[in-house]
């Protein structure tokens, strides 16, 4: 028989029902009556539930839109999962007995019955308006931001004045009487995503890590379940701000409070795909609900002043501040990419430390830090710091560039408007699938390569594109969205729809996203892999990269949409160059290559030293005999814009040792002031270069390569530096004393000398000067920054970032606001009436950064 949605009376029967079988479980109570005359019902389950009103809890509230339908359906469900599961699931018995679960299934019965028996798609409340139009828009009645329209018609009409309506008068009593809530979640549909609490001031707030990471988390629970991952929309400054809703009055209150936008329809049958979204949903609620006494006045305080201390290019050294205390240890995360999950898999240190070296990083990689303190007796655990971000530094040989397109080279075309498609590049948004209206639509972004090298090697690429909203993506499971890179001279017009559809791709990138993998809020990326960067490496010559965003095609029978729509950080409602699409490369610019042959060569003995012969072993009375090679760089190469980026040394025996013996041959670099054999013996020794090489290799093969590594690389950097020669020792060693034992190897003179190989690239090493005089100052509401440019031939540009919680130690430790010439930038997205840091940050081609300067800019708040 086919499941029926619950009518609100079942959903008082069946909340009735629970309680009396576990009283000790579930108490039902009316928190207030509608314009109709319906109990709004709250449920509240503890274990044991008379001291429900002791503990921290997490408020519930579903369907105030009337026709969201899911919202009291996964409440019901939510009951008899815990009514099944509480006496044997560990976690669940935890999450009930350190918490409280208050539960309002719907808190628009009357709108509720009025959508189920009347007209489906009904929204409000059924206050009558007096003038022949019926009910308010609950979700627009709190005093958060309240705002007042005229138009009672309107489907967010949000009433005469705050409060105005009995069913938010009813939560609103009923949470001002209950300060042990810590987290709020208001269930709607549609759209598979988080919606976060804000607070109206465009800038972030201490709450925000706390708010990304339950969404982040919540959201790994429900992608165990099914597979499909919610998108979360925090972070970025909201385009049109909701005004008066229930999540921000319960984040005024201090309380984490975030929208679930479930499914992606508001009634669809009640089958298949709500039945998965009700199952995903469950273990989020109890990951949630375990996560209030995180948030209560139980919890440890937030860890202080987490900063960073140091970043090289492999690793980071954090640090923060805490009260010493010994039942405190701190729980410290690491991810790639923010808005990420805070659990076992990224749990990279457990210390009672106040600092943190976080090594074998990648190079030029950005990576996201996130920190809690636990109580160790308690476990109960802190709410987090503000999220850190960084970027480790590059490798010596690694130069790098993120591009972003121009705003005439990125849009969107649509098959339906062909006379209007340059109108859709460089404003507001790309919509990307198909839908009636535009029939199908395809992204276009064209990146300029001018600025890379010609013969560069890109060792890293990835392309990222921001989601703003995937509610036009309707049909569940169904199309997939893909990049494909197209040849830029067989599209002689980008605004033409009928060729760059038709274009033959030259590659798609591997990786495709599924409809229930689309996210909102979430950078989407895809990392190029070796073929496609084989590919990107042969576009430099034509110095454009054209690519072209797809999704589904066609629309099953009865639906009308299936459309993501992206950011492109341009027009009245792009978010500005912090959500730009952007490929960001790690590359290594051509190399050049030095043979030097050896200046000097000597054979030293005990008591003797032979010019212009190589020989290295043992003597007739078993004296160790050193070979020594000296070379000197014989080209005008810059110090401090030299990188060398290989070296082999390769040398050539004239024979092997008779003897059974195990005798190796090992390279050394060293520094060496005389020619003998008490200085050879007492040498300073720099480091081995390759492998040592054995008798049994000798009588192999007469060629041996000794690769260094990066250590002796930057060793011979040093050395050029110092206009020092090169010299390297042969050194034998032996499993027991040796006699006779003397390899020679080609000298100066002979046919096959030694050969040094160094392989180099022109690389700036060090940063230019920091900027100076740093000032702020308030022009129209906006904060503007003005600052003096070093004075430099190899300066780029100033890189300027935000951060509200600490001064940034990286140009990635916040918001992005600038990066350019100019010597002052407005942050037109900041609230200058909030204090903040400011850090600017110099940097050439390469890039290298420099040491910040700072700027606290106060305001009164």
């Amino acid at each position: 028989m086919k499941i029926q949605y619950a009518s609100y009376q079942d959903t008082i029967d069946a909340l009735q029902n629970a309680m009396s079988e576990h009283p000790h479980l579930i108490r039902l109570q009316s928190i207030g009556k509608t314009w109709e005359g319906r109990p709004i019902m709250l449920v509240t389950v503890s274990l044991d539930v008379t001291y429900a009103d002791d503990k921290p809890a997490l408020l519930y509230t579903g369907s105030i839109h009337a026709r969201e339908w899911i919202g009291n359906e996964l409440a019901l469900k939510f009951i008899h999962y815990i009514t099944e599961n509480y006496r044997f699931n560990p976690k669940l018995q935890t999450a009930l007995t350190r918490n409280t679960l208050y539960m309002v299934p719907c808190l628009n019965p009357d709108g509720f019955e009025y959508s189920r028996n009347h007209f489906s798609f009904w929204r409000k409340n059924r206050r009558n308006n007096g003038d022949g139009t019926y009910g308010v828009d609950l979700n627009r009645n709190f005093d958060a931001k309240f705002m007042r329209n005229q138009n009672t018609g309107s489907n967010t009409y949000g009433g005469p004045h705050a409060f105005s309506e009995p069913e938010t008068c009813a939560i609103r009593d009923f949470v001002e009487q209950h300060d042990n809530i810590r987290i709020a979640l208001d269930y709607h549909s549609q759209g598979n995503v988080f919606f976060p609490a804000h607070k109206f001031n465009h800038e972030v707030e201490i709450e925000g890590a706390d708010l990304n990471i339950l969404c982040a988390n919540m959201n790994h629970e429900i992608k165990k379940v099914t597979g499909r991952q919610y998108g979360i929309h925090r972070g970025k400054p909201p385009a049109q701000l909701i005004h008066g809703s229930g999540r921000e009055y319960y984040y005024r209150k201090g309380i984490i409070a975030t929208v679930v936008e479930v499914g992606t329809r508001n009634i669809p049958d009640y089958m298949k795909n709500m039945s998965e979204s009700v199952a995903e949903n469950i273990p989020a609620i109890v990951h949630a609900l375990n996560e209030a006494i995180n948030y209560s006045p139980l919890a440890p305080q937030r860890v202080a002043d987490f900063t960073i201390k140091g970043v090289d290019h492999e690793g980071v050294e954090l640090e923060w501040q805490y009260d010493n205390r010994d039942d405190i240890y701190f729980e410290l995360y690491r991810s790639e990419s923010n808005k990420s999950p805070c659990g076992e898999e990224s749990l990279i240190a457990i210390t009672k430390s106040l600092s943190f070296r976080d090594s074998q990083l990648r190079s030029g990689q950005s990576y996201f830090y996130n920190i809690r303190a636990v109580d160790k007796v308690t476990k109960i655990k802190s709410p987090f710091s503000p999220e850190l971000r960084l970027k480790t530094h590059l490798a010596r040989h690694q130069s790098a560039r993120t591009l972003f397109p121009a705003k005439e080279y990125v849009g969107y075309l649509s098959e339906n408007y062909l006379s209007k498609n340059k109108e859709h590049f460089g404003y507001n948004s790309m919509f990307i699938g198909v839908d009636k209206k535009r029939g199908v639509s395809l992204g276009v972004v064209q990146f300029d390569l001018s600025t890379l090298p010609v013969g560069a090697n890109i060792e890293r690429a990835e392309f990222s594109l921001y989601p703003m909203n995937r509610v036009a993506a309707k049909i569940e499971q169904y199309g997939e969205w893909s990049v494909s890179i197209i040849d830029p001279n067989e599209i002689v017009d980008i605004y033409d729809y009928q060729a760059v559809s038709e274009a033959r791709p030259l590659h798609t990138l591997g990786q495709t996203f599924e409809s229930d993998k689309m996210t909102q809020g979430i950078w989407m990326k895809w990392q190029l892999n070796g073929v496609e960067r084989t590919l990107l490496n042969s576009l430099i010559t034509q110095k454009s990269l054209l690519l072209r965003l797809q999704g589904p095609k066609t629309l099953p029978i009865g639906n009308d949409s299936q459309v993501m729509q992206f950011d492109i950080g341009y027009g009245p409602f792009g978010s500005g160059l912090h959500y730009r699409p952007n490929l960001e490369l790690v590359y290594q610019v051509p190399e050049q290559q030095l043979t030097l042959a050896p200046t000097r060569c000597n054979t030293i003995y005990k008591d003797a030293v032979v010019a212009d012969r190589l020989a290295s072993g043992f003597d007739e009375q078993g004296e160790i005999v050193y070979g020594q090679m000296a070379f000197a760089l014989n080209a005008d190469l810059p110090v401090e814009k030299t990188v060398f980026t290989q070296a082999c040394l390769t040398l050539r025996s004239c024979n092997s040792i008779a003897s059974a013996k195990d005798v190796r041959f090992t390279i050394e670099l060293v520094e060496l002031q005389d020619v003998d054999f008490q200085a050879v013996k007492q040498r300073q020794k720099i480091e081995y270069i390759g492998y040592e090489v054995s008798n049994e290799q000798l009588r192999e093969r007469a060629e041996h390569h000794f690769i260094f590594d990066s250590y002796s690389l930057q060793a011979l950097e040093r050395l050029h530096q110092a206009h020092t020669p090169f010299y390297f020792i042969i050194r034998a060693t032996s499993e027991s004393q040796a006699t006779n034992a003397l390899v020679n190897w080609t000298a100066c003179q002979d046919q096959h000398p030694a050969q040094l190989k160094i392989n180099y690239i022109s690389r700036r090493k060090q940063a230019v000067s920091a900027p100076r005089n740093l000032s702020a100052q308030t022009e129209g509401g906006v904060v503007k920054l003005m600052w003096e440019n070093p004075e430099d031939d190899d300066f780029v540009g100033c890189f300027v970032v935000r951060n509200r919680f600490h001064p940034p130690r990286s140009p990635f430790d916040g918001v992005k606001l600038y990066g350019g010439k100019d010597a002052y930038t407005l942050d037109n997205f900041g609230n200058a009436k909030l204090s903040k840091y400011y850090a600017v940050f110099s940097y050439d081609d390469v890039p290298n950064y420099s040491e910040p300067v700072t700027l606290y800019f106060c305001a009164e708040e």
